[in-house]
Formats: structure tokens, C-alpha cells, sequence
């Protein structure tokens, strides 16, 4: 489980990459390194990644196939920055929202607006998906607990404090770039079930 309150940013020092599975190794702020052990989940770019190895600030994860194809994870290049989140404990301060760290799809950016206080980011998704993306609701974005603002048809508009910049991968994004999104669990199930509901009548 995760909150969505990004800890800081790791480098991508080395990938191997086999038949249906990526091995790459990930180099973490000094901060983030208390209590690793293996076998423990640590969010990159808001997927759930389990460690394989660490040693000293260097941490392994394997990554299989469906989550390459699914996420933004297979076009990563040694160098890359990602954003980390260690697994919530419980009694942890929630100060975004739950999050599983299962990536729902992956959007493209297609605006963006920087002001000197700010930034507005929009967002294409995939149309089966924007049903679930509503006003003021919840989103994650690489991993980031993020609210909606704007929305049109498959499109939807992010606003961004430098706060959130600065801590985040998501200021060196570019147009073009696309990003892992996982929808909030709670607003899939409500809409979902209002739908079968409409559809049974």
C-alpha cells in the first residue's frame, strides 16, 4: 500500500534485460535506505516493485513482461530518474490518497503551462478509462497523488505546485512524454457498480 506522497527521486544505474523479464538497478537517496530488506515493495513511478537485492544504497527489481508492456517502465534507459515511495506502515500519515501501486494505463502529456508559481499539465488517457477521471477526484500519476482539475472527453488537466515539482520527476516532463496512471480503486468500483445497476434496469 502506498499514499502517493513521492520520498524522493532514484537514478537507473544499470538494466539487464532477458526473455520477458527486465532486471534493473535503482540507486536511492540516502533517506530512503532505513530497514530494506528483500522482498519488500517500493513504488517506482507508482508501480509496485519488489526488492531483489540491495546493497548499500542500490536496490534490485525484477520486472515481468505484463507490467513492461503496461507501464512506462519497458522505455526506461540507464540514467533515468524515478520516483520513489516506500510501502506505508500502518499508523503512517495519509497525506495523499491510498494507492496500490498497480498502474491502470499509461497517458500521454499534451500541454503544458508553466507559470513562475506553477504548472498545468493535461493529459490524454485511453478512452475506455476516462470515465473513471472525474472533477476533484483522485489520480496517480508516476506515482504521485495527484486532484483533477479540468476535464475534457479523453483529456483531463493537472495543477502542480512548485512544491510538487521540485520533489518529482514530473518537472522534466515534456509534451509527448507519457506517464503511469492508476486510477483511484474507490471511484472504478462506484462507477463500475453504478453501471451494472443502470444496465440490469
Amino acid at each position: 500500500m502506498f499514499t502517493g506522497i513521492v520520498q524522493g527521486v532514484g537514478q537507473i544505474i544499470d538494466i539487464i534485460d532477458q526473455d520477458k523479464l527486465r532486471t534493473y538497478k535503482v540507486k536511492l537517496p540516502h533517506q530512503l535506505t532505513d530497514n530494506i530488506e528483500i522482498g519488500a515493495s517500493i513504488a517506482n513511478d507508482g508501480c509496485c516493485l519488489t526488492v531483489t537485492k540491495f546493497d548499500n544504497s542500490v536496490v534490485s527489481f525484477d520486472i515481468m513482461e505484463e507490467t513492461l508492456a503496461l507501464t512506462t517502465l519497458g522505455d526506461k534507459k540507464i540514467n533515468d530518474f524515478v520516483n520513489i515511495e516506500r510501502s506505508a506502515k500502518f499508523g503512517d500519515e495519509v497525506g495523499g490518497h491510498i494507492m496500490s501501486g498497480h498502474i491502470s494505463c499509461t497517458a500521454i502529456i499534451v500541454d503544458i503551462q508553466k507559470t513562475a508559481t506553477n504548472c498545468h499539465m493535461t493529459l490524454q488517457l485511453p478512452s475506455q478509462f476516462s470515465k473513471y477521471v472525474l472533477y476533484k477526484g483522485f489520480i496517480g500519476i508516476d506515482g504521485a497523488s495527484l486532484t483533477v482539475g479540468q476535464i475534457d472527453k479523453d483529456s483531463f488537466t493537472i495543477h502542480l505546485i512548485p512544491e510538487t515539482l521540485a520533489i518529482t520527476t514530473l518537472d522534466s516532463k515534456t509534451v509527448g512524454d507519457k506517464v503511469n496512471i492508476e486510477i483511484d480503486a474507490q471511484t472504478q468500483a462506484i462507477v463500475d457498480t453504478v453501471e451494472r445497476v443502470l444496465a440490469a434496469k
